[in-house]
């Protein structure tokens, strides 16, 4: 219901009184499920880097051995799970900008999402160093807006994003791993 207040609404209005009324439940068990507007918002987020993960884990189970391969499934994923959530991801990672909240859940989820692609590219690559993988997100995020605004296609999104993957794989540095999310 939130998700579709925010789609319909925007997160500005969104606020734990007007969830309970639009999903036809109280306010107590709206404000004790969630806590406060923060909450709600943390758990959409949970929730789209939950199905962020498990596409990523499908599509690795059908990928052919091979870095390239692996790299443009990451990128896939990645790109196509920011397009099904649409402007809504944004609007609630830019609705908990600055927030404590999100930045200790972003950071697990990234953590998560990071390992698995650590796990699936390694093979092919050798060690990724902490910082590459970190590149993955930022340029992943930027190329997924751009898609979103109708700037790029998804397809020059995913395949740009697969040579950003592949570059960072194959260009690792020594010494670096040390400090893996």
């Amino acid at each position: 219901m939130a998700r579709r207040f925010i789609r319909e609404e925007g997160t500005d209005e969104l606020t734990l009184g007007r969830l309970a009324e639009r999903a036809g439940v109280t306010k107590p068990l709206v404000y004790d499920h969630f806590g406060d507007r923060a909450g709600i918002l943390a758990e959409l987020y949970r929730e789209f880097e939950a199905r962020q993960r498990e596409t990523l884990d499908v599509a690795l189970r059908e990928a052919a051995p091979s870095l390239p391969a692996v790299a443009g499934i990451v990128a896939g994923a990645y790109i196509d799970c920011c397009l099904v959530e649409g402007r809504e991801l944004a609007d609630v990672v830019a609705a908990l900008a600055g927030s404590a909240t999100l930045s200790q859940v972003r950071q697990e989820a990234e953590a998560a999402y990071l390992a698995r692609c650590r796990t699936a590219l390694e093979p092919f690559c050798g060690p990724i160093d902490a910082a590459g993988l970190h590149a993955l997100i930022g340029a992943g995020d930027a190329l997924a807006r751009n898609a979103l605004a109708g700037r790029i296609s998804p397809e020059r999104a995913r395949g740009v994003l697969t040579r950003v993957i592949t570059a960072l794989a194959v260009d690792g540095e020594p010494g670096t791993t040390e400090t893996r999310p």
